[in-house]
């Protein structure tokens, strides 16, 4: 994981890109001097306008989910993934080659060339992305601890996504009790200091839930950390990986002597004005299908085009969040308008069904957006009875409402599960958590690259 803007990024996935990018930029290059009649002044904006184009598609790459591990994924979905973005990127290709300054040195045979190219590198994508070659410049890591705790960190290390980073081993302590690790795994025998030398360990992981009142080797882990070596906590590991902050090993301390958790001015400032530009716009462009779900719905039974329902925002205050009625119309008011879930499938209408499977029953949240009550991106808004509930049973559930609510969010982004019971709402919070603690722009943007892969794909992002 390498940190940028205060962000995680994974080295597998900057790897990925970077390569992409290098290849479209040379491609790009390569075909306009090999079709140019002139390489005089007309090729002035060449370069530009090559890195224009590599980084449209490698946006479009990343929203159709080309840079997610594919094991989660059937052959038939994987497919399906390289025929949609390829319907999807080729167009968009196309279009910024109209947009952009090219007519001095883009013939049609140049344009053509550069579509077969843009094809060949999502093939290319594709292909590797089946391999799941291991990161360059992977981390060596070493794990402290043998229990339950030190299974999992291996076991999240593995995993694609990381890039099939390895773990040189694990270094157990004097009072831990039921070692899980195989033996031939541990090192033992030889100081912490002494390990970190002869492996050239670059991260030490603490896979410890509870650290008082244990015989951690406090000087070694200090005399690691002076000579450059990374030393993460079972907390800060959890939040370095999976980009989530624990409830299970989080205390009030932690919240508020730790890094995050800041509401500056500038930064809600920018925040505000990135919504309202982004809200603005995608209501602009929506705007057509947004009449047309309208005409559908009064069309299908007659009933209310939208529907309110009261939900917690901003410092724990209820507004109403407005959606387009998915339900039908039962006994004069609509089964969804009430503040109890109706969880039974035969509740949609006929259109109801189409334009929540598509989201577009959500569009009608940008007025709230544009209003204030809502974010583009924050956490799920939720109705007071759930959040009174959860609330107490659930520590720190309340600091989700420190900022606002969004239309999508990266616990929407991660988790699966869509239901309302505690153990989901756990899961859920713990990414909510990391939001609220890391949030900035580069965060926002990531959540709604990934909410279009969701979109597009039809179905959650893991």
């Amino acid at each position: 994981m390498l940190k940028v803007f205060s962000q995680y990024f994974s080295l597998h996935v900057i790897q990925r890109i970077g390569l992409d990018f290098l290849l479209l930029v040379v491609a790009v290059i390569a075909s306009a001097v090999l079709w140019a009649e002139d390489h005089g002044a007309e090729l002035a904006g060449l370069f530009p306008s090559a890195f224009g184009f590599a980084a449209v598609m490698i946006v479009a790459n990343f929203a159709f989910g080309l840079y997610r591990p594919v094991d989660e994924d059937t052959p038939r979905a994987a497919f399906a993934r390289f025929v949609l973005s390829a319907l999807f990127c080729l167009p968009v290709a196309c279009g910024t080659m109209l947009l952009l300054p090219w007519q001095g040195f883009a013939s049609p045979a140049m344009r053509f060339q550069v579509l077969i190219l843009v094809l060949s590198v999502l093939v290319l994508r594709m292909l590797i992305n089946r391999s799941q070659v291991s990161s360059l410049f992977a981390p060596r890591i070493l794990i402290v601890g043998t229990g339950e705790e030190a299974l999992e960190a291996e076991s999240i290390l593995m995993r694609p996504e990381q890039g099939k980073v390895g773990v040189q081993g694990f270094f157990p302590i004097g009072d831990e009790s039921g070692q899980l690790v195989e033996a031939e795994k541990v090192i033992s025998g030889s100081s912490l200091v002494d390990v970190v030398k002869r492996l050239g360990i670059d991260i030490i992981i603490v896979a410890i839930r509870e650290l008082r009142g244990r015989s951690l080797p406090l000087r070694d882990l200090l005399d690691c950390k002076l000579v450059g070596v990374r030393i993460l906590d079972w907390p800060s590991f959890h939040e370095w990986v999976r980009r989530q902050v624990r409830l299970d090993s989080l205390r009030a301390s932690w919240l508020i002597f730790g890094e995050g958790f800041q509401q500056p001015l500038a930064r809600m400032f920018f925040k505000r004005a990135f919504d309202l530009a982004i809200a603005f716009s995608l209501l602009v462009l929506a705007s057509p299908v947004m009449v047309l779900a309208a005409f559908m719905i009064v069309f299908d039974d007659h009933g209310p085009v939208f529907y309110r329902q009261e939900r917690v925002g901003l410092g724990g205050q209820v507004f109403r969040v407005i959606r387009f009625r998915c339900k039908r119309v039962v006994g004069g008011s609509d089964a969804e308008g009430s503040d109890e879930a109706v969880a039974d499938g035969e509740a949609f209408s006929r259109v109801g069904r189409i334009i929540h499977g598509l989201r577009i029953d959500r569009f009608p949240q940008l007025l709230n957006v544009l209003r204030g009550d809502m974010s583009l991106v924050g956490p799920r808004p939720e109705r007071p009875s759930f959040v009174d509930r959860l609330a107490h049973e659930i520590p720190f559930y309340g600091v989700r409402h420190c900022i606002k609510p969004g239309m999508t969010g990266w616990a929407r982004v991660q988790c699966q599960n869509d239901d309302e019971s505690v153990p989901a709402a756990i899961q859920k919070l713990q990414y909510e958590l990391y939001y609220v603690k890391n949030h900035s722009l580069v965060l926002d943007m990531l959540v709604l690259l990934e909410t279009v892969h969701v979109v597009l794909m039809g179905k959650r992002a893991r």
